[in-house]
């Protein structure tokens, strides 16, 4: 939910911020830009009035530049559609051909393994299958639809037929060791595209109905607890992660609905139905025992809560453009945040490509790792609102990190990063760490289960008519009978209001759903129950709980029948509520090199200024090989040694198999460079947009370093990196921590930064770069990036690191101050790595 907004930055005379020269001149570059087009988009208007010509030819002049732009775009975008298929035919044909033949995610992802034996369950089990729906639509669905409405009372299924295509499962991927002992998880990739044949007859003559339903989505199917005794599997709960795609064809009065504006609405409808039934935080359960209890199945304590803050986007996409595309204008961009079924949606910010928001919204996590946040950026427009890139973020990334603070990349666009603040809270029942959050979030989490009700009054006017009138109650009974009612419960903590499902004609209706509300006072705030009856406004009961009471009951919880005011006699309801306190836990703790001590650098000038000892001659051959080991380095082995026993972190036992896997690795980067004067990585066109920047040539003979370059006589330094695959995600995650010993390029230190290639990725539009660290030879940068890519890919892969100066010296000489390429053939992706690489420049020539 959004609770508070963040302070927005001070634009005013008072602001402490000052503009740097650099920022000075690129508005002052925009300005003039800006004049500029102006001037040139206005003039020939000026002109043409200036020599009394007709309208007429500037609507044609207008008209020429359009049609030559847009022709002039679409030639450039086929030259580059052709260039880049021949630079990357044999990529191009793969993805093609994965997208075309719909293969099987057991094909894509090697953790995902192949169930035909299901498949052939299910085959076998469908006409039954079919049986059970048609006999549940006609004696369940079909009464309370007639229910609902009184339009609908003539409402029935006359054809129910589920075809004869079953639905398929087309991978499970089981988790065991990352949960619990006693449960069992497993993911199911489900599609179906079944030819469905449902007729229904809404009033007659109108007639609706359904003949074909296409649907695919992820199912989590938990196992749990796992028992001592048949069937060993207590229960078994099945749900959707996220929202499943679904698309329908409707017959009869419903082909209305396949028009554009109806057919969207409805299957959004219908999904939307769907969720309330089995997508998080709803589940379908099936307990195979009686010791189960069926709310704690349903309906189990969250793993945590996340808060997000949403900062601010850059380099978004301009949308808005005028005067026929000549003149392009900006974006008025505004952002979605979805987690199951919560959705919120930020400001909007007005002609903005840079936008700052500064909201904060609270979601509630059932299953991390699994479920995601679902970010979408949009411009705003008065038709329909044009998308500007979105990103997927899984929450067991959250909740092992604790906390996260970057920029994350819109997929789908060019351009654009969105800046969040992530942080993870557990559920904890210790009171001393209940304090109200100072920036506006809650402080408490309350989960409400809705069991059931009981001798609910058949209308309100049930008992306030036999009070008012005093009727005694054998003629109260006399009086004329009126239905059951139809009632619903509407639970609120202050502004915050949530409905439970409707029941119909039942004064024992039985609801069996849970709610979960955030709260920010327990002292002062209360829960608010209401009964009633859809389209009255009367209640047919109420209560009031307020918080405080949870303080003071075991386990902060209260499972009990609680006896409604304002209702019958002997009116009650059946629910537990369960309070949490919102507990902040510290991240993980970041690995920060130690720099070396003084007296080593100190004996290092002075190996330097004496013509180089033994030991110095021997580090500067270490250094010349590209890509050489760490381990060959005593220093470095040394230094990391004694780090990982003073790390908290990473025990000594990790470190020693992490440093083998190093080993291995960097022994196979060790080969000597070719003896071309100049090699190409790939054969882009250096015209096309998609051609490789110039750090990427591999000069093997007269390298043009910079002449300090050439004369250093040591190592270029180290950089720490993290490498591993997150396969709930089918994504590469590199983390590039720091650096230490780089090359110092002034007195002060060195203005660093590092470059990553996924090779044979190697454009602009492909590099990843971290924020630049000024003045330091021990930069920390802790950013990651992620590469979209198969584990099976991954692996056969390298990845290029370069680490660069900002400002080289302050020429156009190459910014280069170390390298290493590592192939990620050599490491086990699944568990990772850490580890110090050595930095090298291949191709450097050392002074005789």
């Amino acid at each position: 939910m959004a609770s508070a907004g963040g302070p927005t930055q001070a634009d005013g005379p008072g602001s402490s911020e000052k503009l740097s020269p650099s920022a000075v001149n690129r508005i002052l570059m925009e300005v003039l830009m800006y004049f500029g087009r102006s001037i040139f988009v206005f003039y020939p208007v000026y002109l043409t009035g200036y020599l009394g010509l007709s309208v007429s030819w500037v609507l044609l002049c207008m008209v020429m530049a359009t049609w030559w732009k847009k022709n002039r775009q679409r030639k450039d975008a086929r030259f580059g559609t052709a260039i880049e298929f021949v630079d990357n035919e044999t990529h191009v044909i793969n993805k093609e051909l994965l997208g075309g033949l719909q293969m099987a995610t057991w094909v894509h992802f090697k953790d995902v393994e192949k169930v035909d034996w299901v498949n052939k369950v299910l085959d076998q089990a469908w006409p039954f299958f079919g049986m059970y729906m048609e006999k549940l639509l006609k004696e369940n669905i079909q009464p309370a639809v007639r229910l609902s409405n009184p339009a609908l009372r003539m409402f029935s299924f006359t054809k129910v037929h589920f075809g004869h295509k079953p639905l398929r499962i087309t991978g499970i991927q089981a988790y065991t060791h990352e949960v619990d002992q006693r449960e069992v998880v497993l993911d199911m990739h489900v599609s179906y595209d079944g030819d469905v044949d449902i007729d229904t007859v809404v009033k007659p003559p109108v007639t609706a109905g359904v003949k074909g339903l296409k649907l695919e989505g992820m199912l989590r199917v938990i196992l749990e607890p796992l028992i001592g005794e048949a069937p060993l599997v207590g229960g078994v709960t099945f749900f959707f992660i996220r929202r499943p795609t679904l698309q329908i064809n409707w017959t009869g009065m419903t082909n209305l609905l396949d028009s554009p504006a109806f057919s969207s609405l409805s299957e959004e409808t219908i999904v939307d139905i769907i969720a309330s039934l089995m997508v998080l935080p709803n589940r379908m359960c099936i307990p195979l025992v009686d010791q189960v209890k069926v709310d704690q199945m349903r309906f189990p304590l969250p793993r945590g809560v996340v808060r997000v803050h949403l900062l601010e986007a850059r380099d978004l996409l301009a949308k808005d453009t005028y005067m026929l595309g000549l003149v392009k204008g900006k974006s008025d961009p505004y952002t979605t945040l979805r987690v199951g079924n919560s959705h919120f949606k930020s400001k909007t910010i007005k002609e903005n490509l840079n936008p700052t928001w500064n909201e904060v919204f609270e979601f509630v996590v059932h299953e991390a790792p699994g479920q995601e946040l679902e970010l979408e950026v949009f411009d705003e427009d008065t038709d329909k609102d044009d998308p500007l890139g979105v990103y997927n973020l899984d929450f067991g990334e959250v909740k092992k990190e604790k906390a996260m603070d970057q920029w994350f990349p819109l997929e789908g666009v060019q351009t654009g990063e969105v800046h969040l603040k992530l942080q993870w809270f557990s559920l904890s029942t210790d009171l001393s760490l209940l304090s109200e959050s100072a920036d506006g979030g809650a402080c408490a989490m309350l989960a409400v289960y809705l069991d059931n009700a009981s001798n609910l009054p058949k209308d309100h006017s049930e008992f306030t008519e036999n009070q008012k009138h005093g009727k005694h109650p054998k003629e109260a009974r006399l009086t004329r009978r009126t239905p059951d009612p139809n009632s619903f419960v509407e639970f609120s903590i202050d502004k915050e209001v949530q409905k439970s499902k409707v029941v119909f004609a039942s004064k024992d209706p039985v609801w069996e759903e849970g709610f979960t509300f955030f709260v920010h006072n327990v002292k002062t705030q209360q829960l608010s129950l209401k009964v009633k009856e859809p389209e009255k406004k009367t209640p047919l009961g109420v209560l009031n709980l307020p918080l405080t009471r949870l303080l003071n009951t075991a386990d902060m919880s209260l499972d009990q029948r609680f006896l409604l005011e304002r209702s019958g006699a002997n009116s009650q309801v059946k629910l537990k509520a369960t309070l949490r306190v919102l507990t902040k836990e510290n991240p993980p703790p970041k690995i920060i090199p130690s720099p070396p001590p003084k007296v080593n650098q100190q004996n290092a000038k002075a190996n330097q200024g004496s013509g180089g000892s033994a030991s110095a001659a021997a580090s500067a051959a270490a250094s010349s090989a590209p890509g050489v080991s760490n381990n060959k380095n005593p220093a470095a082995k040394a230094s990391s040694s004694n780090q990982a026993a003073d790390s908290p972190m990473v025990p000594n036992e990790d470190y020693l198999a992490h440093r083998r896997g190093s080993f291995v690795a960097n022994e196979a980067l060790r080969s000597p460079p070719t003896p071309s004067n100049m090699r190409r990585y790939d054969s882009h066109s250096l015209l096309s947009e998609n051609s490789i920047s110039s750090s990427r040539f591999d000069i093997s003979d007269g390298a043009s370093y910079p002449e300090a370059l050439r004369t250093h006589q040591g190592s270029f330094g180290e950089i720490h990196m993290t490498v591993r695959y997150a396969s709930l995600r089918n994504k590469l995650i590199i983390l590039v921590n720091a650096c230490r010993n780089l090359f110092p390029c002034s007195e002060s230190g060195t203005d660093s930064y590092v470059r990553l290639y996924f090779l044979p990725d190697q454009t602009w539009r492909h590099r990843k770069r971290t924020n630049v660290k000024r003045k330091t030879v021990n930069p920390v940068f802790n950013d990651k990036f992620e590469f979209d890519v198969p584990l099976q890919e991954a692996q056969t892969r390298k990845l290029d690191v370069s680490v660069k100066n900002n400002r080289m010296f302050h020429t156009r000489k190459r910014k280069d101050i170390g390298m290493v390429l590592i192939d990620l053939s050599q490491i086990d992706l699944v568990k990772g790595t850490t580890e110090w690489y050595e930095l090298s420049l291949p191709g450097l020539k050392r002074p005789s």
